[in-house]
């Protein structure tokens, strides 16, 4: 079997850049989503361009029970996943912190941090087993900044960034390479999700500087997980030539 690639949140942006990377690189793909008919047709694309075969996941990350048995459900041949790519996370909300929505807090923790931990712990001793595997957790400038009304977004990016040192320590006797990618402005449906549908303020984000798009953060991810087995990248930090920091953009 070729190598395997498991990618979270595949059904749109850079997980969906992801996967069309790795097939193109000849991985068999697991794609995990909650909007069943984007996998699909994710699917049958990639096999159609790359020859490559894909097991779809249809479930939520905030739901513990549903990733774990998900997970657990794939057969054998299907656990010796070689990368995965931990993509699935959103942000909800701009507002000063004491305007904040406890529902948006509650889906940003609970997708951002949990979700990544339970597909974490289930895959991760997948690899111990296999003796090889290689964990990329997506995290963001938000991780490495905080910027203005960005709060509770930037505290769980924070929590990735952490996460991501503490389960390169944790694996580190295993053998299990650990690497954190942090983007700058990407112009995906990320800012729609945020802004609830609001298509016009969303545009407004990128308006005025070249953004960085899905593919550009895919081949980052893609530089990171092709080098030698000696070899881990443990961060790197990916930004528009436009932007120098969280909140800091040159607009023309």
């Amino acid at each position: 079997m070729a190598k395997i690639a498991l990618i979270t949140g595949a059904t749109s942006g850079i997980g969906e850049a992801c996967a069309h990377v790795f097939a193109r690189e000849r991985y068999d793909l697991i794609l995990t989503g909650r909007r069943m008919d984007r996998l699909e047709e994710l699917s049958a694309h990639l096999k159609e361009e790359y020859n490559v075969d894909a097991t779809l996941l249809n479930f939520d990350v905030r739901d513990r029970d549903e990733t774990v048995k998900n997970l657990e459900s794939l057969p054998d041949e299907w656990k010796k996943v070689n990368v995965l790519v931990n993509n699935a996370g959103l942000s909800l909300g701009l507002e000063p912190f004491q305007q904040g929505s406890y529902d948006d807090w509650d889906t940003m923790i609970d997708t951002n941090i949990k979700g990544l931990l339970y597909v974490s712990k289930v895959v991760a001793n997948w690899m111990i087993a296999n003796k090889t595997g290689h964990i990329i957790n997506l995290g963001s400038i938000a991780g490495k900044e905080v910027y203005p009304n960005g709060n509770v977004y930037c505290a769980s990016k924070h929590a990735v960034d952490a996460l991501n040192k503490g389960m390169r320590i944790d694996l580190l006797p295993h053998g299990i390479k650990v690497t954190a990618v942090h983007p700058g402005a990407v112009e995906t449906e990320f800012s729609e999700v945020r802004f609830k549908g609001d298509k016009a303020r969303a545009k407004k984000v990128y308006e005025g500087f070249e953004p960085l798009v899905a593919a550009d953060v895919a081949e980052t991810i893609w530089f990171a997980a092709s080098r030698p087995a000696h070899v881990n990248i443990n961060e790197l930090t990916v930004m528009p030539t436009a932007q120098s920091g969280g909140a800091n953009i040159f607009r023309k």
